[in-house]
C-alpha cells in the first residue's frame, strides 16, 4: 500500500523542515562518496546544503541522525506493509530484508564502504520487536536472530553484496534460524 503524499506549503514550519531535510540528507550522501562523515563539518554540510547551521540543529542532534532518519525512510513502506500481515513466517521477513538491502545497493554500499553499518542495529532490533518486556524466552530467540541478521548483513556488505537477496535468504535458512 502506497503512502498518501501529503500537500504541505513551502511556507509552513514543516515545509522548510522537509525542505531543511532533504537537502541536508542529499548533501551528506554527496559528502560521503568523498570523505568519511568524520571529516565533514556541520558547516561544510550546510553550505552545501544551502541551509543554515540553525536549521541542521532544528531539525537533528548529529550527522548520525541524519543517516538513521534516512535509513527508517528507507525501511518505512515495506515495514508498514509487514506490521499489517505480521503473520507471515520469519524467513519470509527475513527475505525482505535481504531483497531491501539489494534495491539500495548503492546506499548500503556507501554506508558500509564508510564504517556506518552499525546505523542499522536500531533498525534491525526495530523489526525483530526486540523489547526489554518480552517473556525471557521470546526476547532470546529475538536477539539471537536480530543480532545474527546484523552480522550476515554486515559480512555481506563487506563481500561487496556478491550473492543475491535470494541467496542469502537460502543460506540463513540453512543454518537452522
Amino acid at each position: 500500500m502506497k503512502q498518501k503524499m501529503k500537500i504541505v506549503s513551502p511556507m509552513s514550519n514543516e515545509g522548510r523542515n522537509i525542505y531543511v531535510i532533504e537537502h541536508i540528507t542529499k548533501s551528506l550522501l554527496t559528502l560521503l562518496e568523498k570523505k568519511t562523515i568524520e571529516n565533514i563539518s556541520i558547516s561544510e554540510l550546510c553550505d552545501n546544503a544551502g541551509i543554515g547551521r540553525a536549521s541542521f540543529y532544528r531539525n537533528f542532534n548529529n550527522k548520525e541522525d541524519i543517516l538513521k532518519i534516512y535509513i527508517n525512510k528507507l525501511f518505512y513502506g515495506w515495514k508498514n506493509d509487514w506490521e499489517k500481515n505480521n503473520n507471515i513466517p520469519l524467513s519470509s521477513l527475513i527475505g525482505m530484508i535481504f531483497e531491501h538491502f539489494e534495491q539500495h545497493k548503492t546506499f548500503y554500499h556507501l554506508l558500509s564502504e564508510r564504517h556506518l553499518t552499525y546505523l542499522l542495529k536500531d533498525v534491525i532490533l526495530d523489526i525483530m520487536e526486540l523489547k526489554p518486556n518480552l517473556p525471557k524466552g521470546d526476547a532470546y530467540a529475538k536477539a539471537f536472530v536480530a543480532y545474527s541478521l546484523y552480522g550476515w548483513i554486515e559480512v555481506w556488505f563487506q563481500r561487496g553484496m556478491q550473492e543475491s537477496a535470494e541467496e542469502m535468504k537460502q543460506l540463513f535458512q540453512n543454518q537452522g534460524l
